[in-house]
């Protein structure tokens, strides 16, 4: 039976404000859009609703400021069933926004640009996170990402580690960790770029495959610095993991139309996160995240976009691979 575990998310709220247009302009142009909207985001509050969606016990912790948008990103979080009771509000700054640039070509490519302007996540303490000592021991699996203050993320690390509990990192956008951080954490997950900045390690690519020497190259990398698993998004090369056991490089479902990749990382690491609490092999975890991941691009915004489990199910179903069905819920992890 289906076990529902218990995930902690700490982490960043983001207002997405989407444009999108049939090219990116050059620098001093203005080009004219065909489309506006705005949509609920955040690396941490995408994660915390992908998980949820999913059928995980959730709670976010994280910080909004005390105005419109901060009000809807908890109340999209709440609308997803997550515990926001320990989210903050400050007084000072306001709600963290994000610029989406959307270009879709003539053959429907998609791709984006995004500028953060942080604001309340980054105002977050160590001090107004010190109560996760206590409690950070209940949860099955603790998700972070780096739009919070790296002091926090080292803070719960380090609760987690005392505690047993295994930690992933999603570490983006691209920055430094330190080898201290790395020692700590049971998972990481980066994407090819963010892979470069944390080893130095360029990921070649032939059109859209990747050199599988350099991603072993990452993941090795990484595996000597003291992580213990690491999960590389690849995009349309799909994913690679790795530990001292195993590598795989499983294919994304490159048939499903990329409408708006955003929040695509986002929705692969909470799902699989999600499915490894659940006790899922990792092979079959990683598998099981290309078809979120999938679903995920194949609609517009971040949050609205990231699928329910029975939407991953049914795609499953209608693709034949019933290995890859879960079962139905129970309360433990027996049976």
């Amino acid at each position: 039976m289906r076990y529902k575990p218990k995930i902690l998310v700490v982490g960043s709220f983001v207002k997405d404000l989407i444009i999108s247009s049939h090219r990116f302009p050059d620098q001093g142009e203005t080009v004219l859009g065909y489309g506006f909207q705005t949509a609920s985001g955040g690396k941490g509050a995408n994660q915390a609703i992908q998980a949820a969606r999913l059928g995980a016990s959730v709670t976010m912790v994280g910080k909004v400021g005390d105005d419109a948008f901060g009000k809807d990103l908890v109340e999209s979080c709440v609308q997803n069933g997550i515990d926001c009771s320990r989210v903050m509000v400050d007084r000072l700054q306001p709600s963290s926004v994000g610029n989406v640039q959307l270009q879709v070509d003539e053959n429907g490519k998609t791709q984006n640009r995004i500028i953060v302007v942080p604001g309340a996540n980054m105002t977050i303490t160590t001090e107004e996170i010190s109560f996760l000592q206590e409690e950070i021991g209940r949860y099955d699996m603790v998700l972070l990402q780096l739009e919070i203050p790296m002091q926090v993320n080292e803070a719960v690390v380090r609760y987690a580690h005392e505690q047993g509990v295994p930690v992933m990192l999603n570490s983006a956008p691209a920055d430094t960790v330190s080898r201290e951080m790395l020692a700590k954490l049971d998972y990481i997950s980066p994407n090819e770029y963010e892979a470069a900045e944390l080893t130095g390690i360029t990921i070649r690519r032939n059109g859209k495959d990747v050199h599988i020497e350099d991603v072993k190259d990452v993941i090795e990398c990484l595996l000597k610095q003291g992580v213990k698993n690491v999960l590389i998004t690849l995009g349309t090369a799909g994913a690679a993991f790795g530990n001292e056991r195993e590598f795989y490089l499983i294919p994304t479902l490159d048939d499903i139309a990329a409408v708006d990749p955003t929040g695509a990382g986002d929705s692969f690491v909470g799902a699989f996160s999600t499915f490894v609490s659940m006790g899922i092999d990792y092979k079959t975890a990683v598998r099981m995240s290309n078809y979120v991941g999938s679903l995920t691009v194949s609609a517009m915004g971040a949050q609205p976009s990231l699928p329910s489990l029975e939407q991953v199910q049914a795609l499953i179903r209608e693709r034949g691979e019933m290995e890859l069905l879960l079962p139905e819920e129970d309360g433990s992890r027996c049976g």
